[in-house]
């Protein structure tokens, strides 16, 4: 079918090409148009412009699933105009959810019987799961406090500066004063010991991480139980413990069946992970798990009936896609501990030839841990010629997607790559990555100068006069670095100033 079509306000026409693609034309881009255009059109206009996105499997600096079984796809697509909310409309919906919390509940070992129903949801994420987590300790806190005729206007949370930003908007939104364990350089986690001295009676809990989004360590929970009793004991609180394991929640009982992290240790008392990284599952579902019903506060659910019979609900938004929902329940039912297993053992060996590959160009030092969430974070040896950041630019000219990115406060400047394994990513793109790594590096040998458009294989200084402390003017030279950093700094904070609406 051949179509073409005027868009409004362009006076441009779509020309038809060859197999009814369209040459991309112009369109508004902050106005609705006025009129409408043939779907084929529509399409393929949005289609061209996402082409120039990445490749999700390429992307290697996010720990989301983006590889799924065409079969659960499909049942996803069946799905996709159903809203979970509807409960009374979508049973079985509902019912394929509360068996996902029940597997997971026990997957974490909760205290819950053969017959007994775990207690939990499924969120859109695990950012959705620690909002609810840590609504549920302030609202515990707040109410003991109340009763003890104590002041409860200022909690907080302990957690280590590795944390993921989502804790930051959790404390910011709900008015939750946030006390972060610094890093240092070689010890890129929370340190159990640090974290506990710094609890006092207005801690709503100490937040553990299964999975640093830097590198991709599991804290010592275990330890973090222990030091944390003893402190209890002396001073009369009950101060409990949330393990972030977005990332981990899904490794751990399946590579480290004998690590203690989770409701083995009796502070433990909720737990979120993310359906969507290693749970295998498209974004974006999250779910959050409490140990008993008594640490989740009655207050906090809602009872609707407007929708048809009466529907409990603890969520921060309302409506919400199903398809993710029944995606969780077929991996556990297409997978099973063993496949989960399989999946698990083959990414951490997969990471385990990544590194070693690097490790043999002699140029970097792995950061990450041996145990933990597959993924290899590496530093440069010697930064004086090229850094990270020009690194990770290089390898977009192969379509990698890596990541740059300094650490924390008190570890600033150590600057590293990271490169997370999922499923989808096979011991072959492995191996090539590495090669493509190595192409990098010896550019970056050959020429570890960044050149100005005019000369080559000089750096470019700029002069700049500013007012000296004796009055008079002093000449500064900066490279051609500095310079557009700066500038590009100073556009950054420009935006952001004047920043009217909310992304």
């Amino acid at each position: 079918m051949v179509i073409t079509t005027t868009i409004p306000d362009s006076g441009e026409q779509l020309q038809p090409t060859f197999a009814s693609r369209y040459v991309r034309t112009p369109v508004p881009k902050y106005k609705m148009p006025a009129d409408p255009i043939p779907k084929e059109a529509a399409y393929q206009i949005i289609n061209d412009e996402l082409m120039l996105d990445g490749t999700p499997r390429l992307n290697l600096a996010s720990f989301v699933t983006t590889w799924m079984e065409p079969e659960c796809e499909k049942l996803m697509m069946a799905a996709i105009n159903k809203n979970y909310v509807d409960m009374d409309e979508y049973p079985v919906t509902t019912e394929l959810q509360n068996r996902c919390v029940n597997m997971i509940a026990r997957l974490f070992n909760a205290p819950v019987g053969e017959s007994d129903t775990a207690v939990g949801v499924g969120t859109v994420g695990s950012s959705e799961a620690i909002m609810l987590a840590g609504l549920a300790f302030k609202r515990k806190w707040q109410t003991k406090r109340k009763l003890e005729g104590k002041p409860y206007d200022k909690p907080n949370i302990v957690t280590g500066a590795n944390v993921q930003v989502c804790w930051e908007k959790f404390a910011r939104y709900f008015e939750v004063d946030l006390k972060e364990v610094k890093l240092s350089e070689g010890y890129y986690v929370m340190d159990p010991v640090k974290a506990v001295e710094m609890v006092d009676e207005n801690t709503i809990c100490v937040a553990a991480i299964l999975g640093s989004t830097l590198t991709g360590e599991f804290e010592n929970v275990k330890l973090l139980n222990e030091l944390l009793t003893k402190k209890n004991k002396e001073t009369g609180w009950d101060t409990p413990i949330h393990v972030d394991a977005a990332s981990g929640g899904f490794i751990a009982p399946f590579i480290y069946p004998n690590l203690e992290w989770d409701f083995r240790l009796p502070l433990v008392k909720s737990i979120n992970v993310s359906g969507h990284k290693y749970g295998l599952v498209y974004p974006g579902v999250g779910w959050v798990i409490w140990r008993t019903k008594e640490d989740l506060p009655e207050d906090l659910i809602f009872h609707i009936n407007y929708l048809g019979s009466d529907q409990p609900t603890f969520t921060l938004n309302f409506s919400k896609g199903s398809s993710q929902i029944i995606a969780q329940y077929y991996q556990f039912v297409r997978l099973g501990f063993e496949g989960y297993k399989n999946v698990m053992e083959n990414c951490l060996e997969n990471a385990r030839v990544l590194k070693e590959g690097i490790e043999k160009t002699g140029l970097f030092n792995i950061v990450s841990k041996e145990d933990g969430v597959p993924l290899v974070a590496f530093s440069l040896k010697d930064s004086s010629k090229y850094d990270v950041f020009e690194i990770s630019g290089s390898l977009r000219r192969f379509g990698w997607i890596v990541p740059a990115y300094t650490m924390p406060p008190n570890a600033e400047h150590i600057a590293v790559l990271r490169v997370v394994i999922r499923e989808d990513f096979s011991r072959a793109l492995a191996e090539r990555l590495i090669s493509d790594i190595e192409k990098v590096m010896k550019e970056m040998e050959t020429h570890p100068i960044r050149v100005s458009t005019k000369t080559a294989h000089v750096t470019a200084t700029v002069d700049e006069t500013q007012d000296g402390d004796d009055g008079g003017k002093k000449h500064i030279k900066k490279s051609a670095r500095e310079t557009p950093e700066e500038i590009t700094t100073y556009w950054r904070k420009l935006v952001a100033g004047k920043r009217t609406g909310i992304c």
